[in-house]
């Protein structure tokens, strides 16, 4: 049977339909907004995965190209392996619902997003959430949703709910919040130097259109909702649990007081063997068992360290930073670069300087277009100490990088002040904690050691939480650890004016808005500090780009002289090339880029492209070479298909008896415009140009 829930939200339907597709999985929606529409289908193994210590949950976001009316590009027809945009909007569906599923689930769960129509207006990651949400609450799989999502959009002071494509690229602020109906699960923002308080009434905002998401959700479980399944959670053997805690836990204490991490991995690596060891007559093949309780002995003292004594495992306080170190220019040859030191977490950032070629083409659903700023972020096994071979970027190294780049886009100048296409690499060499945000740190530096004109500098912080009940504790700059048995990450970039990007991860069932007002004044205030230690690096982009990078030129000309430039064939383009070795690329509206390694080259072909596009002057004085010889004058070219007459009383003073005694064919003259008639005809003056050239003589002795 066919059950639907509507709700209007902007001016806008939002359809949430079950019954009709996908009756064999789990659960299954269709979401629509506008024209606008997903499929949603969850499943759930059967039974749990034996060989796992975590919750198995995939998101699969696929974009269909037919929902837009297209067909893929390439010479294989047919949708291909996710791109960094499916890749990251999985992300995005994954982080509000993760932690609303039982902590100790190892069954399989499998959320499939399709996208099946898309209007060009109305973005499907929103839809995403809600339909996966909503799926699951009608399923029989155990979930503790539902969870409602709404994006914000500010132009003006306004805030607009769900802004269209359109509005967004006229907006200030770009920012998905995602919670329950008593608390805040992700947010997600990209903004334009958007203060904290700006931030927090976005939130506000969007409370109460959460609020009614979530209950057309709930009034859809009632009508059509599926009994939750009984599936046995993982619990370790009781009596392993006792005999691990007595012969472990007063030597992970001990271990936790170990402030330097490589060390104190490597007594935790021991500890874990000897338990194994220990247990492992009694107890075979239960080391799954041992790891787990192990983990949950961690995690309770690392916690009431926190909690109770100030204390953290590096033996810092909760508020307190890691020391900080900037160098810039460590790489010789690259255009820009830098190295971001905080802590045990480090970044080699380096920026390269290209042309138009290196623009990054994005097929999307709703169009295509071109990147001219790309980051990519790089996260090698060795800067943990692993082994683990390289195999191209993994789901977190695209978010990284995705993240990173929002984070630093507001302050990256138009290609129209600083013509390059920009490509940002941040390669971690050592990891204990917030890496993303060492690499923004890391990157603002690095484009400033370039020399590229960004607004401002960018420096990004982690906020961390610990919090048992009542009782919490905010962390500031957290380690790898704080992170993995912590409750929350919180990612906050920005420059001194206001916040760029945000990233909100929450392990538990949410937050609320005075947790998060802290954690944005704690952030704002380390943020400042770690600009500070930024400026005395470099405070200021270089005046001059590297001499290693190419130098761009731009002009524009009149769409219809785009042919001159090209000439017949090409020819006239391909001379210009060859002659300058230069690289020239023309746009249809007449914007013209030329690059070379070597500055004069370039500027030599920019002369030949103006000296072709020139339009004649009244009063200028041009070099030009006699085409015709006539008894009454002669004809000159003064520029590329453009020919004057010089009448015979204007090639010399006094009288001239005939054209041939002062000029020849092929001969070149320096002449100056006189008149251009009513039909375009060019009348020149030898004798103009000579006086002229007299008077400028006199004047300079």
């Amino acid at each position: 049977m066919i059950r639907r829930e509507e709700l209007e939200i902007a001016r806008r339907k939002l359809i949430i339909e079950t019954g009709k597709m996908a009756k064999q999985a789990d659960g299954a929606v269709t979401v629509r907004y506008g024209d606008t529409v997903v499929l949603v289908a969850v499943v759930a193994s059967k039974e749990a995965r034996e060989d796992v210590d975590f919750f198995p949950l995939t998101v699969d976001y696929r974009e269909k190209t037919y929902a837009a009316g297209k067909i893929p590009g390439g010479f294989f027809k047919r949708e291909g392996r996710p791109r960094d945009w499916e890749i990251l909007t999985g992300r995005l569906v994954d982080r509000p619902l993760r932690p609303l599923f039982p902590e100790s689930l190892r069954n399989e769960v499998l959320i499939t997003v399709n996208v099946l129509s898309a209007d060009g207006e109305n973005d499907p990651e929103v839809l995403s959430i809600i339909g996966a949400s909503a799926a699951l609450s009608i399923s029989d799989i155990p979930f503790h949703g539902p969870v409602g999502t709404v994006r914000l959009g500010q132009i003006g002071e306004e805030f607009i709910i769900n802004p269209t494509y359109g509005e967004l690229e006229r907006s200030k602020l770009d920012m998905v919040v995602a919670g329950t109906k008593d608390a805040m699960a992700t947010i997600e923002v990209e903004a334009r130097e958007v203060s904290e308080e700006k931030i927090l009434q976005g939130i506000e905002e969007a409370k109460e259109y959460i609020r009614r998401i979530v209950e057309i959700q709930e009034r859809l479980v009632r009508s059509c909702g599926k009994p939750k399944r009984e599936i046995a959670l993982y619990t370790p053997n009781e009596e392993i649990e006792r005999k691990v805690r007595e012969l472990s836990t007063s030597r992970l204490k001990e271990a936790y007081r170990i402030r330097k991490k490589t060390e104190r991995d490597e007594v935790l690596r021991e500890l874990e063997k000897e338990a194994i060891e220990a247990l492992k007559r009694q107890f075979p093949e239960k080391e799954r068992d041992v790891r787990f309780v192990l983990e949950k002995i961690e995690k309770g003292i690392l916690r009431r360290t926190i909690l109770d004594e100030n204390r953290r495992a590096d033996g810092r306080r909760a508020d307190e930073m890691r020391p900080i170190t900037c160098e810039v220019k460590v790489l010789p040859r690259a255009h820009g670069s830098a190295l971001f030191t905080r802590g045990q977490t480090q970044a080699l950032v380096a920026t390269t300087l290209g042309t138009t070629e290196d623009e990054q083409i994005i097929d999307a659903l709703e169009k295509e277009f071109r990147k001219t700023f790309i980051f990519h972020y790089n996260f090698p096994s060795f800067s943990v100490g692993e082994t683990k071979p390289s195999r191209g970027p993994d789901r977190r190294e695209i978010g990284h990088g995705a993240l990173a780049e929002k984070a630093l886009l507001p302050v990256i100048p138009p290609s129209d002040r600083f013509p390059y296409t920009i490509r940002v690499v941040s390669d971690i060499l050592e990891s204990n904690g917030s890496s993303s945000m060492a690499s923004i740190c890391g990157a603002s530096l690095s484009l400033m050691d370039a020399g590229v004109p960004i607004k401002s500098p960018v420096a990004g912080v982690a906020i961390g939480l610990v919090m048992e009940g009542k009782k919490y504790a905010l962390l500031t700059d957290i380690l790898g650890v704080e992170d993995a048995l912590g409750d929350m990450d919180f990612k906050i970039a920005g420059t001194k004016e206001g916040i760029t990007a945000l990233h909100l991860d929450i392990k538990t069932k949410g937050v609320t808005a005075p947790l998060l007002k802290e954690a944005l004044e704690r952030a704002k205030k380390t943020r400042l500090f770690i600009l500070d230690k930024m400026n005395q690096a470099i405070s200021r982009p270089r005046e001059g780009i590297s001499t290693y990078a190419p130098h761009i030129i731009v002009t524009y000309v009149k769409p219809e002289k785009i042919g001159d430039i090209i000439g017949p064939r090409g020819k006239t383009i391909k001379g210009i090339i060859e002659e300058t070795g230069a690289q020239v690329d023309i746009d249809d509206d007449g914007k013209i880029s030329i690059s070379s390694p070597d500055k004069a080259k370039a500027q030599a072909a920019l002369e030949m492209i103006n000296y072709l596009t020139e339009e004649v002057e009244v009063g200028k004085i041009y070099k030009g070479k006699v085409t015709r010889i006539l008894n009454f004058g002669a004809f000159v070219e003064i520029l590329p298909g453009k020919e004057g007459l010089i009448h015979v009383s204007q090639l010399a003073e006094g009288f001239v008896r005939s054209v041939t005694d002062i000029l020849k064919e092929g001969q070149e003259v320096e002449v100056k415009v006189i008149e251009i008639d009513e039909q375009g005809r060019i009348n020149l003056s030898r004798k103009a140009a000579l006086r002229e050239k007299a008077r400028t003589k006199k004047h300079r002795r």
